[in-house]
Order: C-alpha cells, then sequence, then structure tokens
C-alpha cells in the first residue's frame, strides 16, 4: 500500500475545493435559469428566484412549446447537427488516414493544416467564396464551411498512427485496399476518438449561429441559437406575449425557458459520450 505525505494529502484537498467552486460557478447560472422558467411572472419581477423555483409553474414551457417557430428552427439544428457531424468526421478520418500514413507529401500538407490554425481565413474572403458556390440561404452554408476542424483533424492522425502498422501490413495482404483498410479495421479500433471527435463537432454545429446570421437571409432556414438570440437579444419573445396563453406570462420567463429548451439536447446526448471523451482525447494527443 502507498502511503501518501501531508502535503500530497493537502494538495488532494485544496484541489478538489476549488474544482468544486469552480463547478459551482458553471452550475448555479445554469440552476438560476431553470428556476426562472419555472417560477411565476411576480416572483421573476420582485427578484425572488435564486436557484430554486418560487410559485412553481409550467406556463412558461407552454408558450415555448407551442410556439411552431422554435419547433421549426429546432428541426433545422437537429438536421445541420446530425448531417454535419457525419459528414465532418467522414471527411476528416480520409483525411487524417491519408496523412498518418505517411505519403509523399504528407508532411507539407500537414503543415498547411497547421497553418490554418494560427491564420484563419478572414470574415469577407469566406463570405465572398460561399456566395460565390451558390451556398447563400442553404443549409449547405452552416455545413461545409467547418466541415473539417484542423484541430480534430490533427488529433485523429496522431490517433491513426499508434495503430500498429503489422494490422495495416496484414490487410493488404490479404488482398484489403486502403478503404476496405479504413473502413473496416482503422475505423473499428478508433471508436473512443471518434465519439471524442463526434462529440466536438456535434456541440460546435449546436452551438454556431455566427454563419447563420452571415450567410441565411430567410427567416424559416434560421437555426435555434439564431432563434435564441433573436428572443434574448432582440427582444422577439415579444410577439409570443400577444396570444391569450402568454398574457399573463413573463418575457424573462420565456426566455430562461428557452434557454433551457435549447441546452437540454446536448446535456442528454454528453453522459452517453463521456466514458469514451477521456480515453479518446488521450489516445490521439500521446503517442507510444
Amino acid at each position: 500500500m502507498i502511503r501518501t505525505t501531508w502535503p500530497q494529502k493537502l494538495f488532494t484537498v485544496v484541489n478538489y475545493m476549488f474544482l468544486s467552486l469552480l463547478s459551482l460557478t458553471m452550475l448555479i447560472p445554469l440552476l438560476h435559469i431553470l428556476a426562472g422558467s419555472l417560477s411565476g411572472n411576480s416572483a421573476l419581477m420582485a427578484g425572488e428566484v435564486t436557484v430554486f423555483p418560487v410559485d412553481f409553474t409550467w406556463s412558461n414551457y407552454q408558450v415555448v412549446f407551442t410556439d411552431p417557430a422554435i419547433w421549426r428552427a429546432f428541426a433545422i439544428t437537429v438536421l445541420v447537427t446530425v448531417s454535419g457531424t457525419a459528414i465532418s468526421l467522414f471527411l476528416t478520418c480520409l483525411m487524417a488516414y491519408g496523412l498518418s500514413r505517411n505519403v509523399k507529401g504528407s508532411s507539407i500538407i500537414l503543415l498547411l493544416v497547421v497553418f490554418t490554425i494560427i491564420f484563419q481565413a478572414p470574415m469577407i474572403p469566406t463570405y465572398i467564396l460561399v456566395k460565390s458556390l451558390g451556398m447563400l440561404n442553404s443549409l449547405w452554408a452552416l455545413i461545409i464551411p467547418g466541415a473539417i476542424s484542423a484541430f480534430n483533424m490533427i488529433i485523429m492522425v496522431s490517433f491513426f498512427r499508434n495503430i500498429p502498422d503489422g494490422l495495416i501490413e496484414s490487410a493488404r495482404i490479404d488482398g484489403a485496399g486502403e478503404y476496405r483498410t479504413l473502413f473496416q479495421i482503422v475505423i473499428p479500433l478508433s471508436l473512443p476518438s471518434l465519439l471524442t471527435i463526434g462529440l466536438f463537432y456535434a456541440v460546435g454545429y449546436w452551438n454556431s449561429y455566427m454563419q447563420a446570421l452571415q450567410y441565411i437571409r430567410k427567416p424559416s432556414l434560421h437555426p435555434l441559437q439564431v432563434k435564441l438570440r433573436q428572443m434574448i437579444v432582440e427582444s422577439d419573445v415579444d410577439s409570443l406575449l400577444q396570444s391569450t396563453m402568454a398574457s399573463m406570462q413573463s418575457a424573462e420567463g420565456i426566455k430562461m425557458a428557452s434557454i433551457i429548451f435549447a441546452t437540454i439536447p446536448i446535456l442528454l446526448i454528453y453522459p452517453w459520450i463521456q466514458k469514451h471523451f477521456v480515453k479518446g482525447a488521450m489516445l490521439g494527443s500521446v503517442k507510444g
């Protein structure tokens, strides 16, 4: 049994206290918004809500759930997130596998990829490129420009290089081509990293709204985050307050309910991937 010294015990206690306080700084605002979304109008107006609901009510969520614009934006966000994540993983795996095999010129290409992390494309040239490709007012504008993340691709390259060369050589001896080797051997062995990278992509697609603001002019194509921004920043929630159901509700309560509505889906997905998260990130970042 390994005995720990008192400085090690002190460090462990201080570390746990620091991480607990840091977690509370992230959790308390979310609990406050959740409590506000479940509180009555008078309690919100009086500032009585902290982290527990006051005058408990579901009315704010009833207003949100009966708004067809929110459900349309939700469907668009789900479509962009699912399709975008699948496309991004597919393209990232193809490029990372090619660079991991040390083919001729791969080091130069990898250097150019790293260059894009340091120097990113300006907004105006990117807009001109998207416009010239005919993707304005199209959901493709939310997927294609950010289909491959240089950071995620480098992690996948490092992970693919950790796969023993003997497996690749045995597949080639058995007559497998590069694509068959990738999809039947390399990718099944890379599931922890793929789930981690997939989570990165999914969160990015779910939370993105700058591209929608730049490239989408049709309100019917706005994703959930843009709709949420309109309700919070541009006070678009006032249109909901004109209905009979929402006449006695607080605009702040509806805004808080909308925030929870946009946050819950990604929070529900994370626990399913969390057990692979650290393993996938470490395997893709440490060689040996």
